[in-house]
């Protein structure tokens, strides 16, 4: 019976760290903002949507953060959104400081670990670098996957506006609704980035 056990454990540690399947429909997912609302992910159907799972304590996730926030600035008016779902521990509490502290304009809340575990398709058995960065195009596909490992994130600039400028040309109707965020709007601006280690949960 032990070796029985010792061996299922051993294959289940052979499995892959992320087995997701891309491109696959999105599920519903909803974030809890800070003052209380929730967002659900189907309310951006129409947009191309960036979602960044992350610890609000996690250097790379900050840096991820910024980046995305400069990329909305300058492809908000064409349909991008970026949202942020922060997961760790009292992660309601420090979520206004993050968006505060790193100046974000776009909606940043709380996903529970489950919920996060599931939309990624990733075990929670397995370790899960962050952030985890997930892109959907317009008909609510996800079309792209990344941990925090992938080599995406060596550029990550450079490779995040290649991803949400071949989504955006592929065209598709805007019904998503507004939702305004910390006040702010979309404005064009120049991006910026930095390397910073990920984050593990």
């Amino acid at each position: 019976m032990a070796a029985r056990k010792l061996y299922r454990w051993a294959v289940l540690l052979a499995l892959p760290l992320s087995a997701a399947q891309v491109p696959r429909p999105a599920p519903e997912f909803a974030v809890k903002l800070p003052n209380g609302e929730q967002l659900l992910l189907s309310h951006f159907r129409g947009k191309v949507v960036a979602l960044e799972f992350l610890l609000t304590t996690c250097p790379a996730c900050q840096d991820a953060s910024r980046t995305l926030n400069a990329l909305y600035k300058q492809y908000g008016p064409r349909g991008f959104q970026p949202i942020g779902v922060a997961f760790n521990d009292m992660a309601m509490m420090l979520v206004p400081d993050y968006i505060k502290n790193l100046g974000l304009t776009f909606p940043v809340g709380v996903g529970t670990r489950e919920s996060v575990l599931d939309f990624l398709q990733h075990s929670p058995i397995m370790r899960m670098l962050v952030p985890q960065l997930v892109f959907v195009d317009r008909k609510g596909i996800i079309r792209a996957q990344y941990s925090a490992d992938d080599p995406f994130f060596l550029d990550k600039e450079k490779n995040m506006r290649a991803q949400i400028e071949a989504l955006l040309a592929e065209g598709g109707t805007s019904g998503a609704r507004q939702v305004p965020v910390n006040k702010h709007q979309p404005a064009k601006a120049k991006g910026a980035s930095s390397k910073a280690s990920p984050g593990v949960k």
